[in-house]
This record gives C-alpha cells, structure tokens and sequence, in this order.
C-alpha cells in the first residue's frame, strides 16, 4: 500500500473563525494523513496549538476549537514519512528563537535533512522531535534576515527535496513550495480573506474560490499589510510527483489546471488501448481507480459494475480487531457483490502495485465470491524504486517488481491476466511532458540527490 504524503492548511481571516474553517478543511483534506492533525492560531500575541494522534474528528470538539481563538490559522495531518507515528511527532509544530515564535506544517521529505540539524545541534539548537519538519523549522529561525520572508528564503536555499509549508508567525501565515513544485500548493480566496491548502477539494469545502497553485519556488506571505509573493529560484526542473495524479488527491481536486477525476478517466482509456481483454464486467478498485475502471469501461464498451464495495469507515481506528478479525484482513476493508459477479468474467483496474500483499487478497476474495476469471489492469507502470520525497511507499527490497517480472507477479497475485500501464501511457494521460514530472519510483532517474539506503527513521538515531 502506498502511503502519502501529509495535508497542509493556511488562511488568514481576521473576520472569521479561523480554527473552525482550518478545522474543515483538513476534514476535507484526511485522505493525505491519518495518523495526527494539529491546528495552531494566533491572536496577535501568542501561538495557540492544539494537536493530538487519530482522524481529524478525533483530534478535535467544540471545547478545543473554542479555544484556539485568533485571526490565521494553519493546520496539518500527518502519515510519517520521517520519524515515527507517535504524537510528539504530530504537526504543526513551533518553534522559538530570538526572532520569535514560528509554527510550522510541512508536506514533502527533505533528503538533506541529517546533514542540516547535525549542523544546527552543533549551534546549540535542541530537537523535541525525529522529523525533518523540526529541522526545517528552526534553520530558519537560525537564518539571516530583515523579517520572517527573508529568514525562510534563506532557509529554503539549504533544503534539497520536496517541501510544500505553510507558516504562521504571530502576525502572518505563509506559504512555500520547494523549486521542482514536486507537492502540490494551491492558493484559494474565501471573500477577502487568503487561504493555502494542499488541494482544491479544502478550498472548495470551505466555501473558498480558488486562484492559482503557488508557484514551484514561490514564497507568498499574507498579514495585514496585504499580500507579498517572492520568487527565489528561476530555471529549475519542474519534478511534480506522478503519484499525485494516480493515487494521492482526491479525485474532485484540480492539479495543475486539471480536474483530477478526469485525469484518471483517461488512464482507464489508456489501460484499455495497452491491454484489451474479453469480460463481462469492469470493476474499480475503491477509492482512487473507480474513476479509471469508468474509463476502462468507456473506452471497451465492457459494462462498469460496482462489484467491489468499500467500507468507509475502516480507516485509523483505536480499537484493534481480535485475531480472527484481523485473520479476515482485506474483508474488513472490502466486500464483493457475491449476487452480482458470481460466474463472471472480471477486469479489475487498481492505481497500483507496490508489495504485491494487499492484491492477492483482492483476487481471492473475488474468486471466493464467484468470478470466473480476473484480469487485472494497473494505472502505474512497474514500482521499482523507493520514494525519498514524501511518499511513504516500501524499501526497494519489499517492492514485488524489483524482484520479480510481470508474469511471476501475475502468479503471485493469482490474476488471470496483468497489464501494467506504460510510462509513456501514463505521461499521455496526464497530458504533460517527463521533464516536468517526478516519475523516479519506475525509472529510479530521481531529480534530486537522494541517500538510497536512507528510511523514514534516520532522524531517529541522529545525534
């Protein structure tokens, strides 16, 4: 299973219930983070924060909304990519220095970030946390300049990898995308009042219009002086994560100008001209491929069947399954519709394969529930190459297609028929050239230097 990613929020409306609306928007944002959510707010003179372990509505109620009073906001949910799941780990975080106090949330995998707070320990800084996020907090208070924009352009000058943050100092929220825009960062306006998220799905919960993606290398500050936007790095590469379009936003955001919906729509397309096949039915796996199998379906003329049904509600929980619960594994997560696919012949379309240990126990449960045969047909080409950049997906020796070739994992999952999507059917579907995309988990070409051997723990046993 691939595991994003982190969610971002900002806004900055002294006219409105800034906690309330960073609140929802993150509601509407949970798909990119269920372990933590946090929320920090001021009021003109103090950071107020409130973050705990669990979903959004777990995290939060009237009593703790009501207090995080103030006129900006920004919020974060948290999937670790750096440094354990564990609440002191939960996001925004803040920290003080002599400039003041800076809350920050951050979404993206900062692969320099080792070198950096050895660097800022040796300078007398201390680290509650086993994040790269922390160290991106406190280089930039440890950064020169006249005000907070020129401490974070100094900062953001020194990281290398993806980083998508948003800021709050006790007059301003600021937002900042690294300079290859590999994570996304959009700006929306809710009346007159500035609001930063990781996708449009939050502006539009909110009630927000959006305006633009912020820029890859952009810094954008709003206070009550108004709006400044700093352009800090001209001719990079445009590196866009893939996955984002595959598998990470929600279907009814805009990436990119593109609705992703659609997006996902023309990969089923494409799916269907690389690899045809006899069947009665086209199934989508719940949630991300559904709009890809409608596309398969399209494009073949093969009927689309909800046969594969999901349950919502499964998702981070505090209480655990007994055994043999736990024992049902994928049943708990999906049912079929025994009635409906019972001696059928089944194109199951997925977003993805990358351990090959969720997916044979899709098939089984389809065969157990009656299909006569099951061809399966993937959005992404072959994962073979572990990200650094802020997906969380599995190290190159648990990725099924570093080791084994299509037809072993064709075996392995118990299909009737595989057909992965080739790279160039991907970039046709996405409608944008490789040059400006991230596509390193198939190709290992990755656009920026990265420490192969490096995990989601380095910062657990740096000193």
């Amino acid at each position: 299973m691939i595991r994003d990613r982190c969610a971002v929020f900002g806004i900055f409306a002294p006219s409105e219930d800034v906690a309330r609306l960073a609140f929802f928007g993150l509601f509407a944002l949970q798909h990119r983070g269920q372990e933590s959510s946090g929320i920090v707010v001021t009021d003109g003179q103090t950071l107020k924060r409130h973050a705990g372990s669990g979903l959004v509505a777990q995290v939060y109620d009237e009593a703790s909304l009501s207090n995080l009073s103030g006129f900006a906001a920004i919020g974060h949910n948290r999937y670790s990519t750096t440094g354990s799941s564990v609440e002191g780990n939960a996001q925004p975080l803040v920290v003080t220095g002599d400039c003041g106090s800076l809350a920050l949330a951050h979404n993206g995998n900062v692969t320099n970030a080792r070198e950096l707070r050895e660097e800022l320990v040796e300078r007398g800084f201390e680290f509650r946390t086993t994040t790269d996020s922390e160290v991106i907090a406190n280089l930039i208070i440890a950064s020169p300049g006249r005000d907070w924009v020129d401490r974070v352009t100094s900062a953001c000058r020194r990281l290398i990898g993806a980083y998508s943050l948003t800021l709050l100092t006790v007059d301003s929220v600021i937002g900042v995308r690294d300079p290859m825009g590999i994570r996304p960062l959009c700006i929306g306006q809710l009346g007159d009042s500035p609001v930063l998220a990781s996708e449009t799905c939050a502006l539009n919960h909110i009630g927000a219009e959006f305006q633009s993606d912020v820029e890859p290398g952009e810094i954008v500050s709003y206070s009550s002086e108004g709006e400044t936007q700093t352009s800090i790095w001209n001719n990079q590469r445009r590196a866009l994560c893939v996955f984002e379009y595959i598998y990470l936003d929600r279907a009814d955001s805009a990436l990119a100008g593109q609705l992703v919906y659609e997006t996902r729509q023309r990969m089923g397309t494409q799916l269907w001209q690389e690899w045809p096949v006899d069947a009665d039915y086209v199934v989508g796996v719940p949630d991300s491929a559904i709009p890809a199998a409608i596309g398969f379906a399209e494009a073949s003329g093969i009927p689309y069947c909800e046969g594969l049904l999901k349950n919502r509600y499964i998702g981070r929980t505090f209480i655990s399954p007994d055994q043999r619960l736990r024992d049902l594994g994928v049943q708990l997560k999906f049912n079929p519709l025994r009635e409906v696919i019972s001696g059928k012949r089944l194109v199951v379309v997925d977003d993805s394969i990358v351990r090959g240990t969720t997916t044979p126990h899709v098939v089984d449960l389809l065969r157990k529930a009656g299909a006569r045969e099951v061809h399966l047909r993937i959005c992404a080409p072959p994962i073979m190459h572990p990200c650094f950049l802020g997906v969380d997906m599995a190290t190159e020796q648990e990725l099924i297609a570093n080791t084994k070739t299509v037809e072993d994992i064709r075996e392995h999952v118990g299909a009737d028929s595989l057909g992965y999507m080739s790279l160039e059917g991907l970039l046709a579907s996405v409608r944008r050239d490789r040059d400006t995309l991230c596509t390193a988990c198939f190709t290992g070409d990755y656009p920026v230097p990265v420490q192969i051997g490096l995990d989601k723990f380095a910062l657990e046993t740096a000193k």
